[in-house]
Parts: structure tokens; sequence; C-alpha cells
């Protein structure tokens, strides 16, 4: 009994310092935990000096560290969007859905590969014809996180955006 009573304090002085619960994050969502609490904040490589365009996001822990959570927004709120990243046991993948400003969602999946997270989505409600989007993801040694996408739109393949980011703690994610 005391070594039972003993284990149980342990473990919720462990809990109450905040480490365990800020740490804890479902096994299969750990490739996401080099981004948890942090803002970034990066430049689209199409930004001019006449219309800058910079997008900020933010990675969190989110439902008890079976989810991951991310938000952004492009120019101080001109458009942004929430995803939540979750493990789905059926399809044995992280998957996710992503929520606009813009009034479309999509639903995706990601795939973890060396240092790369790749994406693919279905775009749904897109005023643009967007019905597709592929992205590939890298964290740079030198701590930059660097992202290139292509949308298939009107049934073709295009460019879409790239943007390198940088660690940026005093960034904000802001909504209008």
């Amino acid at each position: 009994m005391k070594k039972w009573l003993i284990a149980c304090l342990i473990s919720a002085a462990t809990w109450a310092n905040g480490q365990t619960i800020i740490d804890s994050l479902a096994t299969p969502l750990l490739p996401l935990k080099p981004f948890l609490g942090k803002t970034w904040k990066g430049e689209f490589a199409n930004s001019t000096a006449e219309k800058p365009l910079f997008d900020v996001f933010r990675w969190e822990r989110a439902l008890n560290g079976q989810a991951v959570r991310s938000l952004h927004s492009v120019n101080n709120g001109i458009y942004g969007g929430e995803t939540i990243y979750f493990w789905d046991r059926k399809q044995n993948a992280i998957v996710y859905f992503y929520f606009t400003t813009a009034g479309f969602y999509t639903r995706g999946s990601l795939t973890v590969s060396g240092e790369q997270l790749i994406s693919e989505e279905e775009v749904t409600g897109n005023a643009n014809g967007i019905t597709r989007v592929r992205s590939i993801s890298i964290l740079t040694p030198e701590g930059k996180l660097q992202v290139a996408s292509e949308y298939l739109q009107n049934g073709q393949w295009t460019p879409g955006h790239a943007v390198t980011y940088t660690e940026s703690p005093d960034a904000e994610v802001l909504f209008k």
C-alpha cells in the first residue's frame, strides 16, 4: 500500500509541475512535437515591397495531447485558418481538418518522411476552383521551416505558395 501511495504522490507532483501535461502527446503525433509552443513568421515567395505578404502561425498541444492545433493568419488577419491534427486509427495515419476565414475547409493526411512533413488534402467549397492541395514542409538544421505547395485548380496542378518561416516568439496570429 505504501508503494502505491508513494507512486501516486510522485505522479501527482509530476503532473502538478506541468511538465508531463505539456510534454505529453499521443505517440503517433510525436513528429509534430518540434513545432509545439512555437510561433513562426514567414514571408511568401511572391511578396513584394508594394504588396507584402506575411504569414504567422502557432502550434499547440490540444485535447489532452490527442491532437495538435495550429492557427495561422496572413497579413494580420486578411486570411487565416485553424487546423486540428489527430491520429486516425482506422486509416493508421495522421489526419487533419483545416477551416478557413474564406469559408472553405479541407480534410487531409500528413505523412512524415525523414525531416519532411508531406500533406495531401481535399478541398471543399473553395471559390477559386481549388479541389486538392499537396505540400511539403521541411524543418531545416538552421531551425527554419520551408513550406511549398501546389494546387489542383480547375483540373490542373499549379504552383501554390512557398514560404520560409523563422521562429518568431513576438509575432501574433490575428483574426479580424
